[in-house]
């Protein structure tokens, strides 16, 4: 195992009926921002139940976050926030509107360019508002860590920073929320806590038996109950349970000492800067293709995951490798979600552009190793076609 430091300052408020503890961790004097995405907050109550508990307290309200939260969109909240004199902020969503929240707490407080923030990867950022929130989506894990990722529709771009200011003070995950979300966002959610957890799994041993035996329960969790929660949506112990599995992805615990791949997470941001996709759907796109392409670098990770997730045991090395890809893939697709690039609509001229924007964002030493190049990006991505 590496050497770590592990440190998560957010207090997770979980269950039923907790968002109604906003009124004890919210400041009572606090002039609060709330952020939110679309309709659905106002729709299903969570929104209502939130202003209830925020009391008597000063309060502005700004919706239209979209999925891939856009740049332009996160500056307007942030002169929403300068103009109200806000003080604290409050998140009301998914993924997407915490990670905007992060960009807005950290661009109120930061002169100049705010896009400094995103192409140095979080490094300017000396200050940021507090702020909590109100998962409604779980997926992201990002109410429980420091990364936010932020569309620039102008530049192309969809950039990620992290910054250890950017923590929510507090989350509040109540499974009862998640009971009215389409199967798209379930889907979806699953899926990119599944790939959170792979690329901080599947890189190479370093002995890490506590790390590697928390990714795997977290793995057979979302194998077993994502189909169950598309089936039974109202079921309170699925859906708790893979809230919390969400969460857990990525709030630090299961990437303490180990070395981690984020190149599926780096070229299907370029895919969603191209075309919109979903950003699950991006990464079961690429896992599948990676997996196979990087067999050789993975082989003893592979066959743990083989064995440990699948219960796949017998044949030969490569036979056992070829069938947990094939089931990952599988998986996937049970859930709804379709693998190849045609699905999506990018043929040869998008995987050309792919490849040159990663070129020109500078991910050009991908993978634990450092040793996936935009060009063999381009050998992964015809694979997935």
């Amino acid at each position: 195992m590496k050497n770590f430091t592990y440190h998560n300052p957010t207090r997770i408020l979980f269950g039923k009926g907790r968002i109604a503890d906003l009124d004890d961790h919210v400041p009572d004097n606090a002039r609060v921002l709330i952020l939110y995405g679309g309709g659905s907050a106002e729709r299903t109550g969570v929104l209502d139940q939130v202003r209830t508990a925020l009391g008597e307290r000063t309060i502005t309200e700004f919706g239209g976050i979209e999925p891939n939260p856009r740049y332009a969109t996160a500056m307007k909240a942030v002169d929403t926030a300068r103009q109200n004199d806000v003080d604290f902020l409050l998140a009301v969503g998914g993924g997407s509107v915490i990670d905007a929240t992060k960009f807005i707490a950290a661009a109120m407080y930061h002169d100049g360019d705010a896009w400094e923030i995103l192409t140095s990867h979080g490094s300017v950022v000396g200050k940021a508002a507090p702020f909590g929130t109100v998962l409604t989506i779980p997926a992201t894990g990002s109410e429980m860590n420091p990364g936010s990722v932020i569309t620039n529709e102008e530049k192309g771009a969809k950039l990620a920073f992290m910054n250890a200011h950017c923590y929510p003070q507090f989350s509040v995950l109540d499974p009862e929320v998640t009971f009215t979300l389409p199967e798209r966002q379930i889907a979806n959610g699953v899926a990119d806590a599944f790939v959170h957890i792979i690329e901080q799994y599947l890189t190479y041993p370093v002995d890490a038996r506590v790390q590697d035996g928390f990714a795997e329960t977290l793995l057979r969790t979302l194998i077993d109950l994502g189909p169950r929660a598309l089936r039974d949506p109202k079921n309170y112990e699925v859906r708790a349970n893979l809230m919390w599995t969400a969460t857990l992805a990525l709030n630090g615990l299961i990437g303490a000492g180990v070395p981690q791949d984020w190149s599926s997470h780096m070229i299907g941001h370029e895919i969603t800067a191209l075309n919109d996709t979903d950003h699950a759907r991006t990464l079961a796109v690429v896992l599948p293709a990676l997996m196979d392409d990087q067999r050789d670098r993975k082989t003893g990770k592979l066959l743990q995951y083989a064995a440990n997730v699948w219960n796949i045991n017998e044949g030969e090395d490569a036979t056992r490798i070829d069938a947990a890809i094939a089931a990952t893939r599988d998986f996937f697709e049970t859930m709804g979600i379709e693998t190849r690039l045609a699905d999506y609509g990018v043929g040869e001229a998008g995987i050309d552009h792919i490849v040159s924007a990663l070129k020109d964002h500078g991910m050009t030493e991908m993978g634990e190793h450092g040793a996936i190049t935009p060009e063999d990006a381009r050998r992964i991505l015809n694979a997935a076609a």
